[in-house]
């Protein structure tokens, strides 16, 4: 008995290492690594394809230096903190793109793509970090970066070119009905910055009309000196084609219109004077918000209503201009980085 059991241990040991199940599963497995291989060859290839082509389209991003923030920021992230800064997300979807392609060819100007620092205020540019515009929107947050990434990004990479070079894309707030020369603001003549008509703001804008009563104490210290009856009755305002202040004349005493919107910090350079001589004050009234050149913001809006596009706009306010895709060259990103 002890043997038969011997004898049937043994047969089953024998059978379980017989050589021909080995082979037998050595055939499995090249079977199945034929029959895997290509379908692990194009998984791969596919994904080396995906990496590639992420890495082409972000293979060059310029990164902008904001002061005041710790970290570089990406031009088109940042363009989306300037039109959220620099115009309400209320405003029209084409009034936003307008204004992100107008901010965007701004700053690429400025900081030669990147190559120097730029201010988040109204010296350059406002610019609100997602912090700021949580805090600023609220409860409306969600909806109002949804509208303007949604505008940043139907726009990206899209900038404002004249005679193949970026133009200096100045922009303000609300005009008086007409937009003001580069000349007659700073002196110096740029071929695409005219006086335009935009006459649909003061059905809009919250700040067309401005008034303001200045104590002539006040009025003393902001111009550096005394000013008596006779002056205030010897006061002539030259205007300009635009309807503004250029010359602000009163005895002796001469200043340009911009110098007397930056001493008394007036919202335009289209100002009337009134001087009540008994209670020793001087009324203001002002048309118009910023210096008037280039785009007016709440124009664009209005222009927006009625169906223009963006670039119609734009091309209104940038005579002669053209809106096309910026060529980034890889030499500028390395600076910027």
């Amino acid at each position: 008995m002890r043997k038969q059991l011997a004898r049937l241990k043994w047969k089953w040991k024998y059978k379980k290492f017989n050589p021909l199940y080995l082979i037998a599963a050595a055939f499995l497995l090249l079977a199945l690594s034929l029959f895997f291989t290509p379908i692990l060859l194009i998984e791969r290839a596919e994904s080396s394809n995906s990496i590639v082509e992420i890495v082409q389209e972000d293979e060059c991003v310029i990164m902008l230096t904001v002061e005041g923030e710790t970290r570089q920021i990406p031009l088109e992230e940042y363009v989306v903190g300037v039109v959220a800064g620099e115009m309400p997300a209320i405003f029209h979807p084409e009034a936003l793109k307008a204004q992100a392609i107008a901010s965007r060819t701004y700053v690429l100007r400025l900081t030669e793509n990147g190559q120097k620092p730029i201010q988040p205020t109204v010296e350059h540019q406002v610019y609100r970090s997602e912090k700021e515009r949580k805090e600023r929107w609220g409860k409306s947050f969600k909806e109002n970066e949804t509208k303007v990434r949604e505008a940043v990004k139907a726009t990206k990479g899209q900038v404002i070119f004249y005679e193949d070079k970026l133009i200096t894309a100045m922009f303000f707030s609300t005009s008086n009905g007409m937009t003001e020369t580069a000349k007659n603001y700073s002196g110096n003549a740029i071929p695409y910055l005219n006086s335009v008509e935009s006459s649909k703001e003061a059905e809009i804008a919250p700040n067309f009309s401005n008034t303001f009563e200045v104590p002539l104490f006040d009025w003393n210290k902001a111009l550096g000196f005394e000013w008596n009856d006779d002056l205030f009755k010897d006061l002539k305002l030259i205007r300009n084609a635009s309807g503004r202040v250029q010359t602000m004349v009163a005895g002796a005493y001469t200043f340009t219109g911009r110098e007397v919107r930056d001493k008394l910090k007036l919202p335009s350079t289209d100002f009337d004077i009134a001087y009540d001589l008994s209670n020793k004050i001087v009324h203001i009234t002002t048309t118009g918000y910023g210096h008037g050149v280039g785009m007016s913001q709440y124009g664009a809006e209005a222009f927006a209503r009625e169906d223009w596009k963006a670039e119609d706009i734009l091309t209104y306010y940038y005579q002669n201009t053209e809106i096309k895709n910026f060529p980034i060259e890889e030499e500028a990103c390395l600076k910027s980085s």
